[in-house]
């Protein structure tokens, strides 16, 4: 693949970015630097091997729920900068004008 001004360009349009011609200079480098990297994984032999769809076997590994209650309701409330008796009071989002 050649990487030139044009694809840079078309790729900045996309990505709503704006360069220099001296960042695309660099840019133009960096991208060809990554697609030479990219290449040689063509130089491999890859017959007879399957395509990897999961990293392990394992399926679902989770610990067991325990229930804790670490924190009282009453003592919640006590840290609210507004409350009214069980409830935290918050500011109206819905609605509300700036």
């Amino acid at each position: 693949m050649k990487v030139n001004e044009e694809l840079v360009d078309k790729l900045a349009t996309l990505a709503k970015l704006e360069f220099d011609a001296d960042k695309k200079k660099e840019i133009i480098k960096d991208l060809t630097q990554i697609i030479s990297f990219v290449e040689k994984l063509n130089e491999l032999d890859t017959t007879g091997v399957e395509p990897l769809i999961f990293m392990t076997d394992e399926v679902n590994i989770l610990r067991p729920d325990e229930v804790k209650h670490d924190i009282t309701h009453e003592e919640a409330l006590l840290n609210a900068p507004k409350k009214d008796s069980d409830y935290f009071k918050a500011p109206k989002v819905i609605g509300a004008r700036e």
